[in-house]
């Protein structure tokens, strides 16, 4: 990933000053916590007949409903909280529910559980530091009821007393709780975020390399329109150049309009040594165009980067013709991303093979580095579990950087978008390297190819010789 792409998204997903709750999901966990308790003492009050101090509870619920009507009209519903103003509310939360349970029989009431509850919704929203505040909050009130309460609500005869012991127990039920539920939730939560961020470095990833795409398509479109008009001024100035006189006062300004024409097809000429496939008009290649177009970026690093194609031993007939796929700019990234992390960790060489048959296109990408290590190779593609904990050198900077964990979750998301399945091992002892095996259904993997050569006129491509090491199965 880039270093300014990094940064963004550090930037992006990291927390700010404000928390990640709305009022309104307070405020309405709020209501249901206020007309749960008010059913919970007219049930005790009413129906069982327990005898309770009806008077404080009620007001202590009263001021509850009374914070929820202030910040209602205080606040928009979709105002998002600040984390102090949200670390407040929750730990307001938490003496409100402390003062009713000490009403209403400490420790001793089955209900003491909910204090668990606030710290809950903080491990989802706020930074882990205002979850542990909250949490010792918490901890702290629970103690404080475990030996100093008004007594439980009970029939006067049996008189209800729990052992010590008991209440110790619910008190140590509490308190693993609370860290355990706050703890899974956190991790719950990041996880959650970690995917959010990395899906969106995805989409970013993806629309840059099809902007790209679409400016070297329009430069190779304008070059194409360009030509004939320039190619007419060379003409006719050419023509006016041996027509004037060499004394008039007027041929410089030919000559000057000459050059400038060439000077434009010039420009143009480079604007064209692209491959003619990335002109939108020509969007398709095959597998061999595919990955040297993929593996350009790296060919001249420190690693020997070898491509060979065939088809399998299997393919016969139709089944042996070159697959020819629609231009996707996220299969080319993500091929390139993974050439690119194997050229970076290679020692001295790495081998791109691919072949086909009827039924699939493979592609394999193999290095002889040191191969991916055994505690991350079931996680890697991932977000966020990367193998350059390290610091490898960067390729182009020359720099240490440690990744982020996303370049090869974006790589196998979009590989896996085309249809194709993504499988890591390393090679089999004594030899030492990482291999990635890229495999699509030969159906997904190729673009439609009907009536092509009729309806869209191809210019004529200068074919290279090929190299001493170029198999037969290449021309084919």
């Amino acid at each position: 990933m880039p270093s300014r792409l990094n940064r963004a998204l550090e930037a992006k997903f990291m927390f700010s000053g404000d928390s990640q709750l709305r009022l309104q999901t307070i405020v309405r966990l709020r209501w249901v916590g206020v007309i749960g308790q008010i059913l919970a003492l007219c049930v005790v009050y009413f129906w069982f007949g327990f005898d309770l101090p009806i008077g404080p509870c009620l007001t202590v619920i009263a001021v509850s409903a009374w914070v929820n009507v202030f910040l209602a009209i205080r606040y928009p519903a979709r105002h998002r909280l600040s984390v102090n103003f949200a670390t407040g509310l929750l730990a307001y939360d938490i003496i409100q529910l402390a003062s009713l349970l000490y009403l209403t029989g400490g420790i001793d009431n089955p209900f003491t559980m909910l204090i668990v509850a606030p710290v809950t919704v903080s491990a989802a929203t706020l930074p882990l530091v205002y979850t542990v505040g909250l949490g010792l909050l918490a901890l702290a009130c629970t103690w404080l009821l475990a030996f100093h309460s008004m007594p439980l609500p009970w029939y006067v005869e049996p008189p209800f007393a729990l052992p010590f012991l008991y209440k110790i127990g619910i008190l140590a039920a509490v308190t693993a709780s609370m860290p355990f539920l706050a703890i899974y939730v956190w991790r719950l939560t990041q996880e959650g975020r970690q995917m959010s961020a990395a899906l969106a470095a995805t989409e970013l990833v993806l629309a840059r390399e099809q902007k790209l795409h679409a400016l070297d398509g329009l430069a190779a479109a304008a070059a194409h329109e360009l030509g004939t008009p320039l190619s007419t001024i060379t003409l006719v100035t050419n023509e006016l150049d041996r027509q004037i006189a060499k004394d008039n006062p007027h041929r410089d300004d030919i000559l000057l309009l000459r050059s400038q024409a060439q000077r434009c097809r010039e420009i143009l000429q480079k604007l064209t040594r692209h491959p003619p496939d990335e002109d939108p008009l020509h969007g398709s290649l095959t597998v061999k165009e595919m990955l040297h177009e993929a593996a350009a970026p790296y060919m001249d690093g420190a690693a020997s980067i070898k491509i060979r194609t065939a088809p399998a031993e299997t393919a016969t007939g139709p089944d042996a013709r070159h697959p020819l796929a629609s231009r996707r700019p996220g299969v080319i990234y993500g091929l390139g991303n993974i050439i690119e992390n194997a050229a970076d960790y290679a020692q001295a060489r790495v081998d791109i093979s691919s072949e086909w048959d009827g039924q699939s296109v493979t592609v394999v990408i193999a290095d002889d580095g040191p191969g991916f290590k055994p505690d991350v190779i079931d996680t890697l593609g991932e977000p966020y579990v990367t193998t350059r904990s390290d610091g490898r050198k960067e390729r182009r900077s020359g720099t240490k950087v440690a990744g982020m964990g996303l370049g090869f979750f974006i790589a196998k998301t979009l590989l896996e978008r085309s249809g194709a399945r993504l499988n890591l091992e390393n090679r089999a002892l004594p030899e030492h390297g990482a291999i990635v095996r890229i495999s699509w259904p030969r159906a997904a993997f190729e673009a439609p190819i009907a009536n092509r050569e009729t309806e869209i006129p191809r210019p004529a491509r200068r074919v290279e010789p090929p190299g001493p090491n170029d198999p037969i199965s290449d021309l084919i």
